[in-house]
C-alpha cells in the first residue's frame, strides 16, 4: 500500500524535475518569460481562450524590450522568441540553411499522406526539391496570364454584392469575398467553376470554411503532434480533417481528366508539364524528389487551404477598415479613376502601379497580419550571431509578427491606418524585418504576389462601384479567440451604396 510519505516524494521529485527542466534558459543566462507553470510552462498560457494570443506574446515581447530574446517552454521544450529584427534576417535569411524547417506535424497515419507532402510541412531537401518546381507557377508572366481570368470572378463580385443590396443594404463582407477567393483559387488552381456566387449554400466555401474550424479535439491532437510527436504516432492520430477528402476527390478526378488531354494552363497544368520535364530529363539529371501524384494532388489543395481563409479575412478587415476611414477611402478611389482613365481600364498594369492601393492592402496586413506568431525549427547546431548561446538542433524559435508589426520603435502611431506607410518614396524608412505578413526568406509564402493580385483587384473593383460605411453596431471590428490566424469574430458588417459611375 502506498504511504502518504511515499506519495509526497514522488510528487516533490517531480516537481524538482519539472524545476529542472524549466531552468534550461536561465542556466544559459536568457531572459524566461513570466507565466511557465510547472509541467506544462507556458502552454497554457498561449493557448488561453479568454485573451487574444498576440496579446500575450506581446506582453513577453515588450517585457524584454531590453533583450534581443528570452525563453519559453512549450510543455518541457524550450522555444526562444527573437524579437531583434537583425537576428530574425540572420534566422531567416542569411543562415537560413540552420533553419529551413517550419514546426513539423509529420503524421504516420496512412490517411495523411497528402497533409505531410505539403509545401508547407515538408523538410530539408524534399521541401527544396518541391518549392523550385512550384515556384515557376508565381512567376510575373504567369501572374499576367492569370489576371483575366480574376478580372472574371471580380466582376462575379461585384455583381453579387448588388444583388445582396436587394435584400439589405448591410453586407457580410467576408462572407462575400469569401466566395470571389474560391472562385479565383479553384479556377486558377485546377480548372473548376464552383458557382459560388449563384448561391450563399456553395459547397466548396461551406468545406472550406469547416476546414478551419478547430475543435478541441483536434487542438489537441495538433498539439501533441508538436510536442510529443512520438506518442502522437503511437496513438495513430489522424489530423487530417473529414472535409479534406472532399478535395482531393475534387483533385484526384481533375487530374484524372487532364490525363485524358484536357489542358486548362492552370496551376494544375504546370505541375504536370514539371513533371514531363523530368519524366524526359537523363539518368544524369533525374530529379532527387520528382513529383508524384501525391505531391501534385497535395499541392493543389494547399492552394486552397492557404489562400481561402487568410485572403477572405484580408479583404473582409481591409473593406471594414476603408469604411472606418472614409478620407482614406476616397483617396484609394481617386487613385483607381485615374488609372482607369490613363490604361483605359482596370488592367493588370494598372493594378501594378497603384500605389495607394498597395498601401491600403499592405497597411491592413500590417495592422491585422494573418499569422501573428511564425516559427522556425533548428536544422544544425547554430551560434545566434553576436552571443555566446547556441540554438540546439530540434529546438523551436519563435518570431512575434504582431509584436513587430505594432511597435512605435519601428512604426510610429501603430495603431493608425496609414496607407503612405507603403509609397515606394517611404519603403526605405521600413526597418528590415520588421514586417513579416508573409513570412522572410526562402521559406516565405510562395503565393503571396498572387494572393496580393487577387486581393487588390477585388478591393479595387469593391471602392469604385460601392461607398463604404461601418454597419450600425458594428463600428469597432471583433476578431476571433480561436487559435490559427487572425480573422473576424463572425463576419464584417458593412453598409454599402452604389456609385453613380458615369
Amino acid at each position: 500500500m502506498i504511504t502518504w510519505g511515499l506519495v509526497a516524494v514522488l510528487v516533490a521529485t517531480a516537481l524538482l524535475y519539472s524545476r529542472w527542466r524549466h531552468s534550461y534558459w536561465s542556466s544559459r543566462g536568457v531572459p524566461t518569460a513570466p507565466g511557465s507553470i510547472p509541467f506544462f510552462g507556458h502552454t497554457f498560457k498561449l493557448l488561453s481562450r479568454s485573451k487574444y494570443r498576440w496579446l500575450i506574446v506581446d506582453e513577453i515581447y515588450h517585457k524584454h524590450r531590453g533583450s534581443l530574446f528570452c525563453g519559453l517552454y512549450e510543455v518541457f521544450q524550450p522555444v526562444l522568441l527573437i524579437g531583434d529584427p537583425g537576428l530574425l534576417k540572420a534566422v531567416l535569411i542569411k543562415d537560413f540553411d540552420h533553419f529551413t524547417n517550419r514546426r513539423s506535424f509529420k503524421s504516420s497515419n496512412p490517411k495523411d499522406k497528402i497533409i505531410n507532402e505539403m509545401l508547407n510541412a515538408t523538410t530539408g531537401e524534399h521541401w527544396k526539391g518541391i518549392r523550385s518546381v512550384l515556384s515557376t507557377s508565381f512567376t510575373s508572366g504567369r501572374m499576367k496570364g492569370m489576371f483575366p481570368l480574376i478580372e472574371t470572378k471580380a466582376q462575379g463580385l461585384v455583381d453579387y454584392l448588388y444583388g445582396q443590396l436587394k435584400k439589405d443594404p448591410v453586407v457580410r463582407m467576408k462572407h462575400s469575398f469569401g466566395m470571389y477567393t474560391m472562385e479565383v483559387i479553384s479556377s486558377c488552381a485546377f480548372g473548376l467553376e464552383t458557382n459560388s456566387f449563384e448561391g450563399d449554400d456553395s459547397i466548396f466555401a461551406k468545406k472550406a470554411m469547416e476546414l478551419f474550424t478547430i475543435k478541441p479535439l483536434r487542438l489537441v491532437k495538433f498539439l501533441c503532434f508538436s510536442i510529443f510527436p512520438k506518442l502522437a504516432n503511437l496513438l495513430n492520430f489522424q489530423l487530417t480533417h473529414e472535409n479534406m477528402d472532399f478535395f482531393i476527390d475534387v483533385v484526384v478526378e481533375t487530374l484524372r481528366q487532364r490525363k485524358a488531354g484536357v489542358k486548362r494552363g492552370d496551376f494544375l497544368d504546370i505541375m504536370l508539364e514539371a513533371r514531363e520535364d523530368q519524366d524526359q530529363s537523363t539518368d544524369k539529371k533525374k530529379p532527387k524528389y520528382p513529383l508524384s501524384d501525391d505531391t501534385i494532388i497535395a499541392s493543389a489543395v494547399l492552394f486552397i487551404i492557404a489562400g481561402y481563409d487568410t485572403t477572405s479575412n484580408t479583404l473582409g478587415i481591409a473593406s471594414f477598415l476603408l469604411a472606418k476611414h472614409t478620407k482614406e477611402q476616397e483617396l484609394l478611389r481617386e487613385e483607381l479613376r485615374k488609372l482607369i482613365a490613363e490604361h483605359g481600364s482596370l488592367t493588370y498594369q494598372a493594378i501594378m502601379e497603384a500605389k495607394y492601393l498597395d498601401g491600403c492592402v499592405s497597411e491592413t496586413l500590417r495592422i491585422y497580419p494573418p499569422v501573428v506568431v511564425n516559427a522556425r525549427c533548428c536544422t544544425m547546431d547554430y551560434n545566434l550571431p553576436g552571443t555566446d548561446l547556441l540554438i540546439r538542433k530540434g529546438q523551436m524559435i519563435s518570431i512575434p509578427v504582431w509584436s513587430l508589426h505594432h511597435d512605435q520603435k519601428y512604426w510610429p502611431e501603430p495603431e493608425k491606418f496609414d496607407p503612405t506607410r507603403f509609397f515606394p518614396e517611404n519603403k526605405d524608412r521600413i526597418v528590415s524585418g520588421t514586417y513579416l505578413p508573409f513570412g522572410l526568406g526562402p521559406r516565405n509564402c510562395i503565393a503571396m504576389r498572387f494572393a496580393l493580385m487577387e486581393a487588390k483587384l477585388a478591393l479595387a473593383r469593391t471602392v469604385l462601384e460601392f461607398e463604404l460605411r461601418c454597419a450600425p453596431g458594428h463600428e469597432e471590428l471583433e476578431l476571433s479567440l480561436t487559435p490559427g490566424v487572425m480573422r473576424p469574430k463572425e463576419d464584417v458588417f458593412v453598409t454599402l451604396t452604389p456609385i453613380a459611375n458615369e
